[in-house]
């Protein structure tokens, strides 16, 4: 069987672009902007707050609570969901090492 190409890079590397990935979409970050505005955990008032349709909001959630930034709980048919504080700083520890580093171009451009 083949190489695939995230077999090429390291897992830091992988993990990173995860990361990157998901939080790639607007209306995700909205839904997290949403979130911590709230300062505390929200339960069924995305689609009313965001605009966008329940399928729409739940796959941006789940595709949030795939890199675990987001924890919920459900109780009845009500899903509650907050920021998972330590991967947050997890998150936001990973993104400064990678936009922290010194980019000192000598001859180029």
């Amino acid at each position: 069987m083949g190489i695939t190409k995230t077999d090429l890079h390291s897992e830091k590397e992988n993990y990173l672009a995860s990361l990157f990935k998901v939080l790639a979409h607007p209306a995700r970050i909205a839904i997290l902007q949403h979130i911590i505005n709230q300062q505390s955990c929200i339960c069924n008032d995305l689609v009313e707050e965001l605009g966008l349709a329940q399928a729409t909001i739940s796959q941006h959630l789940k595709e949030l609570k795939s890199i675990g930034i987001l924890k919920g709980t459900i109780e009845g048919k009500s899903i509650c969901y907050c920021i998972n504080e330590e991967t947050w700083k997890n998150i936001q520890t990973e993104f400064n090492l990678f936009f922290n580093q010194n980019i000192e171009v000598k001859t180029c451009c």
